[in-house]
Parts: C-alpha cells; structure tokens; sequence
C-alpha cells in the first residue's frame, strides 16, 4: 500500500484525469481513535491555467470509542467532496495531496462519536457511597436543631 498520494504532472492528460487507490495516510498516536486500512481515493486532477484542481472521494475506517457508553465501534469518514487547488510553474514535477487528504479525514472525525443515536450511555448509578467515616455524626442532634424542633 502507497504511504503516500501524489500526481506526476508530467503524466497527467492535459484534458484531467482520475486517480484512484488506496495510500496509508493517517498514523494517530490516539487511544481512542484507530485508523485500520488505508485511505481510499478517486481524484480528479485537471490543470486550470496555473493551478492543478484536484476535487474528489476520500474514505478511511476508523475504531472509535463511544463518547457515551465507552464501546468500541467501527465506522467510515466519508470525505465526497474534497477539493484542493495547487499552484504549479514550468518547474512542477509532482503535487504531493498526502497532508491535504490526511487533513480532510481528520476534520472529519466526530468530536462525539457515538456508537448509534439511541445509544443509552452507561447506566447511572444513584446509590450513594457508603462512607463510615461519617456514621458517627448521623445520631447527633445540635441545640439549634432540639429549640427548632
């Protein structure tokens, strides 16, 4: 798999072409959020005067922990429209899309993720703790509290 998603301006039709391919983009050092695959892509680049145009599909499978519950769960970011311009000069050889495409995936991911919308959470717990410490002080009675009654 490519480690990296980049166009040969020197290949490419001067009328645009589509690219399409699998690159492993997304490294996350994150506990909570796991990229498995790679990034799947299908570009369009076409040169337009100056600039290279690139408009197109981006996806990549991530295990995400449920903000709600705490599960893990799969899901897909879908990036369809993806859409980036490149200034390019006689002496451009290659764009280099890698950093932009990892860009728009991120952005992407739920700052909540929820496993699905009917998602509980954790069950709630209204039992209070028992704390002996403080057993002593519950059959004490303050003057105050004998004169009020």
């Amino acid at each position: 798999m490519d480690t990296e998603i980049s166009i040969d301006l020197g290949r490419l039709d001067p009328e645009g072409e589509t690219i399409e391919g699998e690159a492993d983009i997304i490294d996350l050092d994150e506990e909570f959020v796991k990229p498995f695959g790679g990034v799947r892509y299908r570009l369009h680049a076409q040169l337009v005067g100056d600039e290279l145009l690139v408009t197109g599909h981006l996806e990549q499978d991530f295990d995400l922990v449920c903000s709600r519950c705490g599960k893990d769960f799969d899901t897909t970011i879908v990036v369809d429209d993806f859409t980036e311009s490149y200034p390019v000069d006689e002496k451009s050889r290659e764009i280099v899309l890698t950093s932009d495409a990892r860009d728009s995936i991120i952005l992407n991911l739920p700052s909540y993720p929820v496993c699905e919308e009917s998602c509980p959470g954790i069950a709630a717990d209204v039992r209070q703790p028992v704390d002996g410490r403080w057993a002593a002080l519950d059959g004490l009675i303050t003057k105050k509290g004998n004169e009020n009654g």
